[in-house]
């Protein structure tokens, strides 16, 4: 059980807070990159803050303070230029550093004036990595972009997947250091909603270890045992908010304090017969979380866990918990948060940062049934080993998550040879 003030500490993520400060040391996806080819411009909100993401006509992605500095007008109605984004109600322009390059009256009203270059926009870093646009918010020297294992696979189909969920950051990411939840959200809870109303198997032991990029629970069920990869390899919650699954990266990206935006960067491995197969652009979606007459959705699995992470309210209340054994791994991501919210408060680095660029090259992760992700096999024998191994891969609708757009489905479809390139419905 936590005190008001240690609540407010690990779930408050504006400027100037403790975690604020932490959590603007790594870098967060927060969109598409293919959502720039429909517009140049994307409003967003980011740990607090009101911004724009735009990319301008050379190329280059730029984040910055939603308000122009002039008259505070909206930059989501900016007009792209060459080098910048110009605002759309008296023209001035900026670069992606948010420093004012053009003031067009006032550069002809007093040609050898310097007013521009007194001018200076909120401004972050920007940068697109594995079909995502990443944005920096702490100061320099920025970390490198991680570039985890999954996004150096060749020979899939890739896909983003966005929810908006109505609630805090941090009750979303504890999730991911709670296995038991699995046993009951999305196997006895669906069974009784949607099956038999058979319970499954019930979990037996639990362990909890920490390494250099999060922390890896471990498993042992009736069905299994300690030879099992749920044991020896175990699952990955990836800090500072994510939680990694081999062939998905699931981020629960603080947009503030009550609200959070899902990511999820989705793998498929393509049949051998699909090889070589080079993915041109990285399609994206947002899922919906309630349906049509404004019920909570609990079809799907992501579907399930934000019924629940909303279901706390929207900012737990840690003071009314009475923990258990199953939450040991709760307790140590709370730990591991305070300890590393110390460390920046010391003007040191926290945990997980990567700065060599060696290292970068391909961040290797523990990874259960590598196999079915990195191992050339026809559809129907990747189905069967899936199946073996208890792993719901490569059906024709995706199963994470509800709310899958016919295009993607159909994209997708066509990557894994499951439709004809020449097919007009999906399957």
């Amino acid at each position: 059980m936590l005190t008001k003030k240690q609540n407010e500490r690990l779930t408050q993520v504006g400027p100037g807070t403790p975690m604020g400060e932490l959590l603007r040391r790594y870098w967060h996806p927060i969109a598409a990159e293919s959502e720039l080819d429909e517009s140049p411009i994307k409003p967003v909100r980011l740990l607090g803050e009101d911004l724009v993401i735009y990319r301008s006509k050379n190329g280059q992605y730029g984040l910055i303070e939603r308000n122009c500095p002039h008259r505070r007008a909206d930059f989501a109605n900016g007009i792209i230029e060459e080098d910048g984004i110009r605002c759309s109600y008296h023209g001035w322009c900026f670069d992606h550093r948010g420093q004012c390059v053009e003031q067009p009256y006032e550069d002809r009203a007093n040609p050898k004036g310097k007013f521009k270059e007194k001018i200076q926009a909120k401004a972050y870093k920007l940068e697109a990595k594995a079909g995502m646009l990443w944005a920096y918010m702490g100061p320099d020297p920025a970390p490198l972009v991680p570039n985890w294992e999954p996004f150096t696979w060749d020979n899939g189909f890739r896909q983003v997947v966005f929810a908006d969920i109505p609630c805090n950051w941090f009750q979303c990411q504890e999730n991911s250091c709670d296995p038991v939840h699995f046993e009951w959200m999305h196997r006895n809870w669906s069974s009784r909603q949607f099956g038999d109303g058979s319970y499954g198997p019930a979990h037996l032991e639990l362990k909890f270890d920490e390494f250099e990029f999060g922390h890896i629970y471990r498993r042992v069920r009736e069905d299994t045992d300690k030879d099992n990869q749920h044991w020896t390899i175990g699952a990955t919650t990836l800090w500072p908010n994510a939680f990694f699954l081999g062939d998905h990266i699931e981020w629960r990206v603080p947009v503030d304090d009550e609200n959070t935006l899902s990511v999820t960067w989705m793998f498929h491995r393509v049949p051998s017969d699909r090889e070589p197969y080079v993915q041109k652009k990285v399609p994206y979606w947002k899922g919906p979380v309630k349906d049509e007459d404004g019920n909570w959705i609990t079809s799907h699995v992501m579907n399930q866990d934000i019924v629940a992470w909303v279901g706390q309210g929207v900012i737990a209340d840690r003071t009314k918990e009475n923990l258990g054994k199953s939450d040991l791994g709760i307790a140590k991501i709370r730990a591991c948060f305070e300890k590393n919210i110390q460390a920046v408060e010391n003007g040191e680095d926290p945990m997980a940062l990567i700065r060599d660029s060696d290292q970068n090259i391909c961040v290797k992760l523990p990874i259960k049934h590598r196999e079915l992700f990195t191992t050339s096999m026809s559809l129907e024998d990747s189905k069967a080993l899936a199946k073996r191994l208890s792993y719901n891969l490569n059906q024709p609708d995706y199963q994470h998550q509800t709310g899958q757009p016919e295009s993607v489905k159909m994209e997708y479809q066509k990557a894994m040879g499951m439709i004809p390139e020449d097919a007009t419905e999906t399957i």
